[in-house]
């Protein structure tokens, strides 16, 4: 097993082992190096020591070579066979790795390097600790046919098998057509860098031919496009030391596994800090647009937290962070985008964020201010039901500890599914000043009192009596709290210290579900 690169002045057989090193640690050549560097792209062992603490890294079966015949590829056998595989750490702690090396076959997968990725996938399952795959390669080596087909197979499979049991977090750092694509599909994070990866099923040059579409790499799978527009990548970044930069500080955020808990950090942010900005940073009429990101800096230790799909469906921020030193998933409406409403994407966006805390036991903390679902045809046709029950599915399935915070309003069936007290929320908490009811008093008034307000001498005086009337009786801020649907109405600024305390009461938190080989989510 190789950790570095070997001293050659060695005699007898120690000579051959250094030279054979020595060629599987620098592969093809000066030449093919720099060839990737001239595509402005690091050579997968730059990769590997930019992602591991320096010196942890050790290597798995870098003398293996592909066996196949036939096409010229008999006479071209390298050893790696275009993949480096193994295990190091990141700040102390044990995590898994396999990088696609470019320059060999193009980083295209055959049947010895699919051989060398099962196994550290099984490694990584068995010793129950993250596994990072950094991604350069062409897809299937056409040579080997149906072989490397089957052995996309068995990435698949155990990328499904450690689903929820290991974290998994797919680096894009170059090409990944095809087949290949659904590997990151399957792992929890995505990464990917502006300009040298792209991700998609067919390329350019077979949607022209179908469809007459014409488009380039990067218009069709590059980073920005799957961090806005499809989803698939959540999160971009402008160069690769900075995406794996960003790679390790999450990893410092997760658990090894999901029989462990995220790991505590001592925090020097106080826990009974208080926020007089929080006054001032939600605007008291409901009707005014906010950012609440800067809410969730105010909650959080040191203002820090890493934001989960920040550039798809906006209208929902998801973002694991540290309370008083223990790991945290945040979901908030966003109301400086479409006012915060639940949409499809965002139903989504959150499901997915929600699963993923709830599988490796960060606990979550719901920020609301929604205004209900997005109205229109277009949402309706497309399956808003559907969608946004992915969402109430999540909340209702967790076990790990959730606290909501009502901040301003929170609406209809959307109030419901954002970790309302009614679907299993353990502590419901709201600012004085919320609104929690059906529909708000404008809407209300004009359904309940329509009759009234027709017939009244003068309609508009009539209809702001009956807004008053109804926001009197069923959305002031104690309503709920009165039925029980609140556990407490908290001053906004001391918001941090309630939620640190909750948080730490709830962490010893142990849920039953029924017996049951898995649920049926919604699709």
């Amino acid at each position: 097993m190789a950790t570095a690169q070997p001293s050659p002045d060695v005699p007898g057989p120690l000579a051959d082992l250094a030279a054979r090193r020595k060629e599987a640690y620098e592969g093809p050549g000066a030449a093919a190096t720099e060839r990737q560097h001239a595509k402005g792209k690091l050579t997968v062992r730059e990769r590997v020591e930019l992602l591991l603490d320096k010196g942890s890294f050790t290597e798995v079966e870098a003398f293996r070579r592909h066996r196949a015949t036939g096409f010229g590829l008999e006479a071209k056998k390298p050893y790696t066979d275009g993949v480096i595989t193994g295990w190091g750490r990141v700040e102390g702690r044990t995590v898994f790795v396999y990088a696609h090396d470019f320059r060999i076959f193009g980083g295209a997968l055959g049947e010895a390097h699919a051989a060398k990725i099962h196994k550290i996938m099984d490694m990584a399952i068995s010793a129950g600790a993250p596994l990072v795959s950094l991604n350069d390669g062409a897809g299937a080596r056409i040579q080997e046919g149906v072989s490397a087909l089957a052995g996309y197979g068995g990435i698949f499979r155990r990328n499904t098998r450690a689903s929820g049991v290991i974290p998994q977090i797919s680096v894009m750092l170059g090409p990944c057509a095809g087949g290949a694509a659904y590997s990151p599909a399957l792992t929890d994070f995505v990464f990917m860098v502006r300009d040298t990866s792209q991700m998609f099923i067919t390329g350019p040059d077979v949607v022209q031919a179908v469809t007459g579409e014409e488009i380039t790499q990067n218009g069709l799978g590059g980073a920005d496009v799957h961090a806005q527009a499809s989803g698939v990548a959540h999160f971009a970044y402008d160069d690769e030391e900075t995406c794996i930069a960003e790679v390790r500080h999450l990893l410092t955020l997760l658990p090894a596994n999901n029989r462990e808990m995220p790991p505590y950090e001592p925090a020097d942010d106080p826990a009974d800090r208080t926020s007089p900005a929080l006054t001032e940073l939600v605007p008291a009429d409901g009707s005014r647009a906010y950012d609440v990101r800067p809410v969730i800096e105010e909650l959080v230790d040191d203002g820090d937290y890493m934001e989960v799909h920040a550039g798809w469906a906006p209208n929902l921020v998801c973002a694991l962070a540290r309370l008083d030193g223990h790991v945290v998933g945040v979901v908030a409406n966003q109301p400086a985008a479409l006012a915060g409403v639940l949409d499809i994407r965002a139903s989504e966006k959150g499901a997915r964020f929600v699963q993923f805390c709830d599988a490796f036991n960060i606990p979550l903390i719901t920020l609301v201010d929604v205004p209900g679902f997005l109205p229109g045809v277009d949402q309706e046709h497309d399956g808003i039901i559907r969608h946004g029950a992915k969402l109430l599915y999540a909340y209702c399935n967790a076990t790990v500890p959730r606290i909501s915070v009502v901040l301003r309003k929170a609406y209809g069936g959307a109030y419901i599914v954002m970790d309302s007290r009614s679907i299993g929320a353990d502590i419901a908490l709201a600012w004085p000043g919320n609104e929690i009811a059906v529909m708000g008093a404008e809407g209300a008034a004009n359904v309940v009192f329509r009759r009234e307000i027709a017939a009244a001498d003068d309609p508009e005086h009539t209809r702001r009596q009956k807004i008053d009337e109804y926001r009197a009786e069923l959305v002031h801020p104690f309503y709920a709290a009165e039925r029980g649907l609140v556990d407490d109405v908290i001053d906004p600024r001391e918001t941090r210290p309630v939620l640190a305390r909750t948080v730490a009461m709830l962490l010893a938190k142990d849920s039953d579900l029924p017996r049951r080989k898995h649920g049926n989510p919604p699709q």
